[in-house]
């Protein structure tokens, strides 16, 4: 690792960017505003920055930003016929902060989410930080669960991250993710120049999280790890995950991530028992 690399960073308020990513006329969408707009780091003297970038221009979605005096982006060149990838690349790239979190648009962020983030990314364990999460609770009828199977398997993955030290340890990076994703995707906070670009591939769908992870896992830098729970992931009849381990779409993608680490004998076994954890995404 080269001194360019070591060299620390610090980041304030200003340097972050909550980027909203709204799709059609979702009803969790304002207190999903809400959440954001009610976190710490908004209320320093230099604060952090909002955004509402969208695919699919409605009045519901105007109306909110206006609601909220948040500029709005609309991606023209999408023209109804976008997919997540595309969104979120989009709403990426109308952020000019050195840090971006993509929020999605049903999903809750605690107060104290992007105070912590900046807390974890001037540790002096955070080289050359690629990207800082954090753990996560489950909203489930209005209620935060974080504590059922499928949390307890993503933490238990997550544990080799609780050491600092392992950060920015390629193999370890890569060991964390070879027996499924447990990087929650709107718990993560991108560091912009240490990035590729474009963030997200757009051949997958279900498990494009899981394949950016696995890319950035294989550069030098570090995955800023916060075990704490700082937002929550709401599921619920209409969300993207649900409607695809419905429709049977994340089987195969799973086993194409899964051959990213194993022989393909080593990773339809483990598909076999990694496809049983989906239920505990569906209502």
């Amino acid at each position: 690792m080269n001194h360019q690399m070591t060299k620390h960073r610090k980041y304030i308020a200003s340097d972050l960017t909550f980027a909203i990513c709204a799709y059609k006329e979702s009803p969790f969408l304002e207190e999903c505003i809400q959440s954001v707009l009610n976190q710490t780091v908004m209320k320093q003297s230099e604060s952090a920055k909002v955004l509402i970038a969208t695919s699919t221009p409605c009045d519901y979605i105007s109306n909110l930003a206006a609601k909220y005096a948040i500029p709005l982006f609309v991606n023209k060149k999408a023209q109804g016929h976008s997919n997540i990838g595309n969104d979120w690349n989009y709403c990426y790239s109308c952020a000019d902060t050195k840090l971006v979190t993509i929020v999605h648009q049903d999903d809750i962020y605690y107060p104290n989410y992007g105070e912590k983030i900046l807390e974890y990314l001037m540790l002096e364990e955070a080289v050359h930080p690629l990207i800082a999460f954090s753990d996560y609770a489950e909203r489930r009828n209005g209620e935060d669960v974080s504590n059922n199977k499928l949390l307890r398997v993503k933490k238990t993955l997550l544990k080799p991250l609780r050491k600092k030290k392992n950060w920015s340890r390629i193999r370890i990076k890569r060991q964390v993710l070879s027996l499924g994703c447990p990087i929650c995707c709107p718990s993560v906070t991108y560091v912009v120049d240490h990035l590729p670009t474009p963030i997200f591939q757009t051949d997958l769908g279900n498990a494009i999280d899981w394949e950016t992870w696995e890319r950035f896992s294989k550069l030098e830098g570090s995955f800023v790890y916060c075990n704490e729970v700082l937002m929550a992931h709401r599921i619920h009849a209409g969300s993207e995950t649900t409607n695809q381990i419905a429709e049977g779409g994340r089987e195969k993608e799973d086993f194409i991530m899964l051959c990213k680490f194993w022989p393909k004998p080593i990773a339809l076994l483990i598909e076999h028992f990694y496809k049983q954890s989906e239920r505990s995404n569906s209502l």
